[in-house]
C-alpha cells in the first residue's frame, strides 16, 4: 500500500537548469526525487509538479506529490527530506493527501510575482533575485494598462515559440503592480487559471514597455486581436519571477 503525499516547496532557481529532470543537469526535479528514493532505501520515486519552472525561475510556493511505498507521519516526512536538501531547497509543508490528489492536473489558479529593479546600474546582491531595467517608468501607466489584462483572453501574442499548448485563451482574475521605494522595485503580481510558456515574462516586458511611453497605455487590447508574438517583442529576465502559490 503506497502513501500519496503533498508538499510545498521553496527554491532559489539560480543554480537549477530548471524544475524539469534532464540528463547530467542540475533540475529542481531531480534533487527532490534522489532525496525521496533515498529516504525509500533506493525504491525509484517520481515527482509531479504542479507545472515546470525554467532555469532561474524561483518559487515561494511549489506544489509537488508523489507515491511513497510506506507510512511516514508527514512532519517525519518533512524533516526527513529537509534534511537530504541542500540549501537552495526548502520544503515549507507536508502532508497526506487522498490518492486522487493531483498536483498538475487539479490546479484551479496560480499566482505569481515579478520583480523589477529600477536602479540605474545593476545591483549585485540583486541581480539573480530581480529582473533589471533602468529606464523611466511611469508606473500610473502601468496601473491603467495592467487593468487590461483582467478576464479571459487570446494570449497568443504572450506565448513564447517554445511552446506546445494550441489553445491560447486563459483567464487571469488578477494583476496588481506596487512600487516598493525602499527598494527601488517595482513588484507585479499575477493570478490566473493557467499560463503559457514565458507568458508572465513577456507580459512583464510589455508593461515596462507601457511605463516607459514606447508602446500605447492600451496596448494590450491590440496585442489580444493581433496574436503575434513578434509584435509583443521582449521577455523580462528569468531572474524576476517566482512562483508564489498554488491554489487547488
Amino acid at each position: 500500500m503506497t502513501t500519496r503525499y503533498k508538499l510545498i516547496v521553496a527554491y532559489d532557481g539560480t543554480k537549477f537548469h530548471g524544475f524539469q529532470k534532464q540528463k547530467h543537469l542540475r533540475t529542481v526535479e531531480g534533487v527532490l526525487e534522489k532525496a525521496i528514493s533515498r529516504i525509500a532505501n533506493g525504491d525509484e520515486i517520481k515527482v509531479f509538479a504542479s507545472g515546470r519552472t525554467d532555469a532561474g525561475v524561483h518559487a515561494l510556493g511549489q506544489v509537488v506529490h508523489f507515491d511513497y511505498p510506506r507510512f511516514l507521519p508527514p512532519d517525519s516526512m518533512l524533516r526527513a527530506i529537509n534534511t537530504l536538501m541542500p540549501l537552495d531547497v526548502l520544503i515549507k509543508d507536508s502532508e497526506i493527501v487522498d490518492e486522487n490528489f493531483h498536483a498538475r492536473f487539479n490546479v484551479k489558479k496560480k499566482t505569481y510575482m515579478y520583480r523589477v529593479d529600477l536602479g540605474h546600474y545593476t545591483d549585485p546582491f540583486k541581480r539573480f533575485y530581480t529582473g533589471h531595467y533602468p529606464y523611466p517608468i511611469d508606473v500610473d501607466r502601468i496601473k491603467i494598462a495592467i487593468k487590461d489584462l483582467i478576464g479571459e483572453h487570446d494570449f497568443t501574442s504572450f506565448a513564447a515559440s517554445g511552446g506546445v499548448i494550441e489553445n491560447k485563451v486563459r483567464t487571469i482574475y488578477s494583476a496588481t503592480v506596487e512600487y516598493n521605494e525602499e527598494n527601488n522595485e517595482l513588484v507585479f503580481e499575477f493570478t490566473g487559471n493557467g499560463f503559457l510558456y514565458n507568458m508572465v515574462r513577456i507580459i512583464v516586458a510589455t508593461l515596462l514597455e507601457i511605463g516607459n511611453n514606447r508602446r500605447d497605455v492600451h496596448d494590450f487590447l491590440r496585442l489580444y486581436e493581433v496574436k503575434d508574438r513578434q509584435q509583443a517583442r521582449g521577455t523580462a529576465q528569468a531572474s524576476g519571477l517566482y512562483l508564489k502559490e498554488v491554489f487547488y
